[in-house]
């Protein structure tokens, strides 16, 4: 096994403990996330040089550092109210330090890459809210995010009462109308209560996943980005079973049309007793994949 396989292997084994443990850290998910895009620097994400030497390739012990960092700058006072908290994290994170996004950022793969947004201040409304659940947790605020459909947003305070804020926007408050809007425009819905509800670190790791997944579909170049999310979606302990099948038909893509083949046939035997009609077509797709190899 080479040293970037093994490194490979490390950090995905680590990724799947951590899923699994009890309190899930968020921002190791996200940074061991970002790894799987290449070593962190001025330049588009790479490969790894097996012969680079560098103590943090990946940014992983940087970027805790730098949250700590922004952490340590926020004004200490005990009794801030969330309005308190939502304000001082938007002077800090959107004013003082211009973190926010565009519609340009949805492009660019590093957008969802904790690493690499807190490098270059910008990001997607997910990773932007992200850095600030986790600069405000560590200073003590009440925070959590919050899954509006179509918009990720950050919350302080009570769920059932939140202070909204939305990150992209540097940190402008949300009112519930302002809420509603966004929810109303991105699916033709009325905001519910139930979408207050704040997000759960899994939710929120396997919805970058999922981002990470349409941003490489819309570019047919780069199926080993959408294969790695793959991965790392299926070694979350709560993940769509049709991944499976997905990750099949990106290895035919790919040209490891026995591997891909073989995968299909297992997904098809567990999807044999509920849905037998696609079962079949999945096991004849497996034959076409195993015939390219003549």
């Amino acid at each position: 096994m080479s040293a970037q396989d093994s490194g490979t292997t490390e950090r995905r084994r680590q990724f799947a403990e951590e899923a699994r443990s009890e309190r899930p850290d968020l921002a190791l998910l996200c940074l061991l996330l970002g790894a799987e895009a290449g070593p962190v620097g001025p330049e588009e994400p790479r490969p790894v040089d097996p012969a680079e030497v560098s103590p943090d390739p990946y940014g992983i012990d940087a970027a805790q550092i730098e949250l700590d960092r922004l952490a340590g700058l926020l004004p200490y006072g005990p009794g801030k109210t969330p309005a308190d908290w939502a304000s001082a994290l938007a002077e800090l994170l959107g004013e003082r330090h211009e973190f926010g996004g565009s519609s340009a950022d949805y492009q660019r793969l590093e957008s969802s890459i904790l690493q690499q947004v807190l490098r270059r201040r910008r990001g997607l409304p997910i990773l932007l809210s992200v850095v600030w659940i986790e600069v405000a947790r560590r200073a003590g605020a009440p925070v959590y995010g919050v899954a509006l459909p179509g918009h990720f947003v950050v919350g302080f305070g009570d769920p059932a009462h939140p202070v909204l804020v939305d990150p992209f926007a540097g940190g402008a408050p949300l009112t519930g109308e302002d809420a509603d809007i966004l929810v109303t425009g991105a699916t033709g819905a009325r905001l519910e209560p139930s979408m207050l509800t704040p997000a759960r670190p899994l939710e929120i790791v396997l919805r970058i996943l999922n981002n990470i997944r349409a941003w490489a579909t819309a570019r047919p170049e780069r199926t080993d980005v959408a294969l790695w999310a793959v991965d790392l979606s299926l070694l979350l302990p709560s993940h769509p079973a049709r991944l499976r099948y997905e990750r099949a038909q990106l290895l035919v893509q790919r040209g490891e049309f026995q591997r891909g083949a073989a995968e299909m046939e297992e997904y098809a035997e567990v999807l044999g007793t509920i849905e037998p009609t696609t079962a079949e077509t999945i096991r004849h797709k497996a034959q076409a994949a195993r015939a390219l190899l003549n």
